[in-house]
This record gives structure tokens, C-alpha cells and sequence, in this order.
């Protein structure tokens, strides 16, 4: 399938923001929704039609998504993390993003990477259970792979191993268990050999979280070795001349309280979203993002068809565009 030069929409008063954008201050978080979540139901208006007026951007060829398992947004000041604080200041932001309810890694990384609610994919469960089988849906991997683009999956936890996608939408799929810096050196690597869209889950701040407690000065140390992670897959895409054409969204699958997590607590259900890449405005994002509009903000971004069930979203403001109008959502 042949892919159309993309993107970017940029009209002329946009590109202007962009130059004059001076940088941002990290913010402190403060773990509160940007809208109610009290209703089950969604409302949507379809991602606005491309016009011939829009300013072509520089072409976004390929999309990185980092997970970091379990990072709560207060935690990125806390502990602290440089390296994405930098991405925060260079990009577009929200540190009130929301998972899926229960908050769990197994069924909140499916709707990431699906675009879609767990009530739809039917990932409720949270071990290694081979014998489910996989989700239900076309997801953000099928895409891909469908358009020709190269499929790369590296985690950290064997859980996520053919449930999220089919094997054979997936051009490498390996898992580590020895931590970040494998995890990170791998990915890195593997850039020389190209990709479309490249997914990496950094495990350890979730399992430094279970034994030591969230916001715990272990945690923290944890997620400074993941950020340190962090640093080297985006020194990998600037010595294979990538990082001008690659959208990098880093994410996390949940935060936690205690030492744990699943509830609907706003400890729990709230995470943060950074974009960062060709076109993205310097900004902390005002609309309200769920963890499902990762798999729609890379889809589009690669001119991939959104499909209909999906309920994910393009977070289209960090682009300076107006994004499609969702009524309050809680994804069960």
C-alpha cells in the first residue's frame, strides 16, 4: 500500500507559533482529570477533514511509543526524569491523561496499542494466559504491517507476548526480562534496521512499585534508569538520521498507590502522554486524553485508516489543530 505524504497540517499561523514558541516551564502535576469521567458513554465527532489549504509539514515517516510500566505523572518531577522532562519542554503534553478502569497493564496496554475500550478487545485479564487467545479488533499493529510499514514490539513483562496483536502482524516481537538498559540497547539497535512503528515497555518502575511502594525513593530510582533508558532510544534516532521524521509519544499503562494498583483512584487511573516530533507545537495539551488516542494519534500520523469502532482519537491539538470533540468517557 502506498502511503501518501503525510501530515503534518500545519496552516501558515501555526508554523508562525511554532517559531516564536518559547520553552515551557515542566509542570507539576496534579493527578485530576481534565473532565468528569462519570459517564460510560462516548460521544465523538469524526477527525476533521484534511483541506488544500493546510501547510504540508516535514513528513512523519514512522512512530516510537514508550510505556513506562506504572509512571504516575508526579513521579516525572519527583524522581526526577531529564530526559523526558527535555521531550516535555520540546512537545506537547498533558499529565492528566487517563487509563482504562480496571488499571491494569495487560488490558490498559491492549487499548493503548488497539484504540480501543476493554469491553471491545476483551483483554480483561492480567497474567501470562496463552490459552485466551488475542485481542479482538484491528489494532494499531495490523495497520501497519497491512500498509507496509515494519512492526517492531520490545517489552519487558512475557504477558504482553501475542495477546496485544497476531504474530504475524509483527515484524519482531522479542522480550527482555533483564531490564531497561537490555530493553533500551535492543531498540536502539534495531533502528539501523528501520521501522514503521516501534513500541518499548520499560517494566521495572511497575515492579519497583509492587515491592517498595509507589512514590518510593526505590521507584524513583528505578524510573531514573528507565529515563536514562529513554535517553538512548532517542540517541538511537538521531545516529540512524531518524529523529526529524519520527513521532515519539511516551506513555505509562497506569500510576499506582501503595504498592499497587487496579482501582479507579485517580493514584491509579491518571498518566501522562508526551508527544514529541515533526510539527508537534510546544504546549501542555487542555483537552482530555485517554490512553486509547495513542493508537489513533499514531494511526493518523501515518496516514493509516482510523477504524470506525475505534475509541481512540488523534490528539490533533498538539499539532495546532482543533481535535474531535469526545464526550465524557470512562473505558471499562
Amino acid at each position: 500500500m502506498k502511503k501518501n505524504p503525510i501530515i503534518s497540517i500545519l496552516t501558515a499561523s501555526v508554523l508562525i507559533v511554532l517559531a516564536c514558541q518559547s520553552p515551557l516551564t515542566t509542570a507539576t502535576a496534579t493527578l485530576t482529570p481534565a473532565t468528569s469521567t462519570a459517564s460510560a458513554t462516548q460521544t465523538e465527532t469524526p477527525a476533521p477533514t484534511l483541506t488544500a489549504s493546510a501547510t504540508l509539514a516535514p513528513i512523519i515517516k514512522r512512530v516510537l511509543i514508550v510505556s513506562f510500566d506504572g509512571l504516575r505523572p508526579d513521579a516525572i518531577a519527583a524522581a526526577p526524569m531529564p530526559s523526558l522532562e527535555q521531550l516535555m519542554q520540546g512537545g506537547a503534553y498533558s499529565l492528566r491523561a487517563q487509563t482504562t478502569y480496571p488499571s491494569l497493564t495487560l488490558p490498559a496496554h491492549t487499548s493503548m496499542l488497539t484504540g480501543e475500550c476493554p469491553y471491545k478487545h476483551k483483554v480483561t485479564w492480567n497474567d501470562y494466559i496463552p490459552e485466551n487467545g488475542i485481542a479482538l479488533g484491528t489494532d494499531l499493529f495490523d495497520l501497519a504491517y497491512a500498509a507496509g510499514l515494519r512492526t517492531v514490539m520490545i517489552v519487558g513483562k512475557l504477558k504482553l507476548a501475542e495477546v496485544i496483536t497476531a504474530p504475524e502482524s509483527l515484524s519482531l516481537f522479542e522480550f527482555h526480562p533483564e531490564g531497561e538498559s537490555v530493553i533500551a540497547a535492543r531498540a536502539a539497535d534495531e533502528m539501523r534496521n528501520g521501522f514503521g512503528v516501534m513500541f518499548v515497555h520499560f517494566p521495572t518502575p511497575d515492579l519497583q512499585g509492587h515491592e517498595f511502594g509507589w512514590m518510593s525513593e526505590e521507584q524513583f530510582a528505578s524510573l531514573r534508569e528507565a529515563d536514562g533508558a529513554l535517553g538512548v532510544l532517542l540517541a538511537g534516532l538521531n545516529l540512524n538520521g531518524l529523529r526529524e521524521t519520527t513521532l515519539v509519544i511516551v506513555t505509562a499503562d497506569h500510576g499506582g498507590h501503595d504498592t499497587t494498583h487496579g482501582t479507579d483512584s485517580l493514584e491509579d487511573m491518571t498518566i501522562p502522554w508526551v508527544i514529541s516530533g515533526p510539527g508537534v507545537i510546544s504546549q501542555e495539551l487542555s483537552i482530555p486524553i485517554h490512553t486509547m488516542d495513542t493508537a489513533a494519534t499514531a494511526a493518523f500520523m501515518l496516514n493509516l485508516v482510523r477504524p470506525a469502532e475505534w475509541d481512540g482519537l488523534p490528539v490533533l491539538q498538539a499539532f495546532g489543530l482543533p481535535s474531535p470533540v469526545r464526550g465524557p468517557l470512562v473505558c471499562r
